[in-house]
């Protein structure tokens, strides 16, 4: 757990923890995979001294404070490591241009308004460069009672099968619009009644650090100067403009947006027309705790 000195410490401190406060779905630029959705819980802790109600800090404003950030400045943004050397980044206005360059050559570019994305003074994005970020951002926002705060980030712990995807929703009216947020998710199958664990492996390698796009947000698909495929993505949502040029290959594209609701119906209607006269039955997470039930059979 990373930890930052609001002020300086001038008495014995007394501890203050939250552990799983929320968790936050995000989308993150990695020079090997790529973008990759990703799901994290958060922990908190606070040293401080006890105020004239015998706290550090409210429990409720603790949770609020911290909550309403995370959710404000890290879920449903892609996380940009701005020290990276892979990086190059423009403002223009309110707008973020971007081109992430891959370690195989290729290149991923972006483009939204700003509040799509979360520049994290780091060089990679991981657990503990995201902490420490997070903790600076938030020096301020804590009463003069806490003299240090503590954060952390961890995954769900999944014993089967799961994926990392990306997508984006322009029809949404909240965050989910942003052309590149994900999610870590598991997936459970049925067929005949039975758990099928070999069926929740492959989709978990089929879209194992996929980018799921909506063939209508598809504007073309062009070629590097490698003579590699890329798919270009573009959309306007309530948000604003948003673009998305990436790697074919890390791509999938479908027929439908990309709700956790409709990948659960194309999971199961891609399974039922394989398994012809089986019922399916598909539960598909989106993150952590929630997701989507689909069911069907062909004769």
């Amino acid at each position: 757990m990373n930890d930052y000195y609001l002020t300086p410490c001038k008495e014995l401190l007394m501890h203050l923890f939250v552990d799983n406060l929320t968790n936050v779905d995000f989308s993150y630029l990695d020079s090997r995979r790529g973008i990759v959705g990703e799901t994290w819980l958060a922990n908190a802790a606070l040293d401080g001294a006890l105020d004239e109600q015998g706290m550090v800090c409210d429990f409720g404003i603790v949770k609020k404070t911290l909550r309403h950030w995370l959710d404000d400045q890290v879920d449903h943004r892609l996380l940009v490591p701005t020290r990276s050397p892979q990086l190059t980044l423009e403002h223009n206005r309110d707008q973020v241009n971007l081109a992430w360059l891959l370690e195989n050559g290729a290149s991923i570019k972006v483009s939204g308004p700003e509040q799509a994305f979360a520049l994290v003074d780091a060089e990679v994005i991981t657990p503990e460069s995201v902490a420490v970020w997070c903790v600076q951002q938030l020096a301020s926002h804590f009463p003069d009672s806490v003299e240090k705060l503590k954060l952390s980030f961890h995954c769900e712990v999944i014993e089967d099968a799961f994926y990392h995807y990306s997508h984006g929703l322009k029809k949404h009216l909240g965050n989910c619009q942003r052309i590149a947020h994900g999610h870590r998710s598991r997936i459970q199958i049925m067929t005949g009644g039975q758990r099928d664990t070999e069926l929740e492996k492959y989709w978990a390698e089929r879209w194992e650090d996929i980018y799921l796009g909506t063939r209508e947000d598809l504007v073309s698909t062009t070629a590097d100067d490698r003579g590699e495929d890329i798919h270009n993505f573009a959309y306007s949502a309530q948000q604003g403009n948003f673009t998305l040029s990436i790697p074919a290959k890390v791509c999938e594209i479908l027929d439908c947006d990309t709700t956790v609701e409709q990948l659960a119906q194309y999971i199961a209607n891609t399974l039922a027309a394989k398994e012809p006269g089986k019922a399916i039955t598909v539960r598909a997470y989106e993150g952590i705790g929630k997701g989507a039930i689909a069911s069907t059979q062909t004769s």
